[in-house]
């Protein structure tokens, strides 16, 4: 069986298969191109976000992609700086619109903070305000799973404590070299998903002799081996390419990390992040 007929499924039931397609830094007039190469691959899974610019390309995509809606998991992200309710409500009529794929599968807040003060300042209130309107619009039916991004313990304590819908998912960033044990521990805990964006690091990890090493084990690129981590871990890894070779190789993670290695990698340090390091996520923050 490939892991892209493979499915894990949300406290709420909902399905949704383990590996999925980042589209982040894929321009909105390529995105279209790009989601068609990725559906046509066998991907079901795809992610994108306000914040990327990109959701008309991928609602395009998807429309013109030869499968049936029904069959494709589409996750879209309200933008980080949406802290209070009426606006989160026109945000997600927004991207209903931008997307016009019907439904949206899954719709996270990106950030507890806004981009500009990334782990600053106190957003609890505007997190629940936030929080409120996706849970009417999962009332409603127009998304199926609600989720959060990028949140830390405390940020997840807080919408747990205040909301009548408990979180499905939570993405954040993993991967080898960092992977946030404890936050992982509370969300299996509560039966909350951790989906791994950029489980390549942004492709930093390429340049890993450590992680080089131990994929030379397997025969597999750094790529597959970083990939298959997150799957071990749990987690549903949503690597980003517009590259249909890469692709097929990220797919292609049919084999077993050992536990020895699993280990290693769970405690290896690879958090420089060079260039990308201007990214808030990447920060270190």
């Amino acid at each position: 069986m490939s892991v892209l007929t493979e499915t894990y499924t949300l406290s709420n039931g909902v399905e949704i298969p383990k590996l999925g397609l980042g589209t982040w830094f894929i321009d909105d007039d390529k995105a279209s191109d790009a989601v068609r190469a990725a559906i046509g691959t066998g991907y079901r899974n795809i992610d994108t976000a306000q914040a990327y610019g990109n959701e008309h390309g991928v609602g395009e995509g998807i429309r013109t992609s030869g499968v049936a809606r029904e069959d494709l998991f589409v996750s879209t992200k309200l933008a980080a700086d949406i802290k209070d309710f009426d606006r989160a409500v026109a945000a997600i009529d927004a991207s209903l619109a931008k997307l016009d794929i019907g439904y949206i599968d899954l719709m996270l807040i990106h950030a507890p903070q806004p981009w500009d003060d990334f782990r600053g300042g106190d957003y609890a209130e505007g997190n629940r305000q936030a929080w409120r309107a996706l849970e009417e619009a999962h009332r409603a039916g127009r998304i199926r799973a609600i989720g959060v991004s990028n949140f830390l313990r405390s940020d997840l304590e807080n919408i747990l404590a205040h909301g009548t819908v408990a979180p499905h998912v939570n993405q954040v960033l993993l991967h080898a070299g960092n992977t946030p044990a404890e936050l992982l521990t509370f969300c299996e805990e509560r039966n909350i998903l951790i989906q791994a964006y950029s489980p390549i690091a942004h492709g930093t990890l390429l340049r890993s002799r450590r992680i080089t090493a131990i994929a030379e084990k397997y025969a597999v690129g750094v790529p597959q081996l970083c990939i298959r981590y997150a799957l071990q871990l749990g987690t549903q890894p949503l690597p980003k390419t517009a590259n249909p070779e890469h692709m097929r190789s990220n797919a292609d993670v049919d084999f077993e990390i050992s536990e020895a290695d699993m280990t290693t990698l769970r405690t290896l340090d690879e958090r420089d992040y060079g260039e990308h390091a201007a990214f808030p996520v990447y920060s270190g923050k």
